[in-house]
């Protein structure tokens, strides 16, 4: 049985919309995900009795999918069977997104868990390689410099998304998102181009970047060309919706 311990987003329901049995929704506290009841709403601190709940109910895969913010740990509220995780949550929280997940994916494994990526549970949430709009793309430059970007922007560990106009980057993907950069553009980001894409060497088992109709959205207000994203890299939510309104616009999607 698949459980997924879901976040904010539409992600989740994504995922959960793909299986064939409906899986074990499970909420971090203070992070529903959109459109989905959690059938189990968990503190980080009863993370271990959490585990034990999945074992109980037959759960062999875990997959981690949704937004969730960096837990504040409160070591008065753990349960016995979390206390004996304390000392690895907080060396997995001390680092980077990139290491705080790979810690929280380890401590699943630990406890006989397999982690499933969500492109792995749902695989048509990645877009065929190939121009996905009516527009065809005239981001080469772009792309190139974008590639340099996330490699830069990966090996400290900070975002996956960047606006770019030729070889000039006009903004940078912070810990608020993809679509909050988009919407904090102002005039000198027409004509750029969004370019998304994961770090290196992030494990893809979590964190996959994402795309979807808010994105369309912000790239459409901010005067864009288009959207790049890495083929096999970048998940693309309610793709059909987000092409439509790309092309309404004019604008390109290259899954490159």
């Amino acid at each position: 049985m698949l459980a997924l311990i879901a976040g904010r987003g539409r992600l989740p329901a994504a995922v959960a919309a793909a299986q064939a049995e409906r899986p074990l929704v499970c909420a971090l506290e203070g992070h529903a995900p959109e459109g989905l009841t959690p059938d189990i709403t968990f503190r980080i601190e009863r993370l271990g009795g959490l585990m034990k709940r999945l074992r109980a109910r037959g759960v062999e895969r875990i997959c981690l999918c949704g937004g969730v913010d960096r837990p504040r740990i409160r070591p008065l509220s753990f349960d016995l069977a979390t206390l004996a995780m304390l000392p690895a949550m907080r060396r997995a929280l001390a680092r980077g997104d990139d290491g705080a997940l790979r810690g929280a994916i380890a401590l699943f494994e630990a406890q006989g868990f397999a982690v499933v990526a969500a492109h792995e549970a749902a695989p048509d949430l990645l877009p065929p390689l190939g121009v996905a709009s009516r527009a065809a793309p005239d981001g080469e430059a772009e792309a190139r410099t974008g590639d340099e970007v996330i490699a830069e922007m990966g090996r400290a560990d900070l975002g996956q998304a960047a606006v770019i106009r030729g070889n000039r980057v006009i903004a940078r993907e912070t810990d608020s998102g993809t679509d909050a950069m988009l919407r904090g553009l102002g005039s000198e980001a027409a004509g750029a181009v969004l370019y998304k894409a994961p770090k290196p060497m992030q494990d893809r088992r979590a964190d996959l970047p994402t795309i979807g109709p808010g994105t369309a959205d912000g790239a459409i207000r901010a005067g864009l060309r288009g959207i790049v994203v890495e083929a096999g890299g970048v998940i693309v939510l309610d793709r059909t919706e987000v092409v439509g309104r790309l092309d309404a616009a004019g604008l390109w999607l290259w899954v490159r």
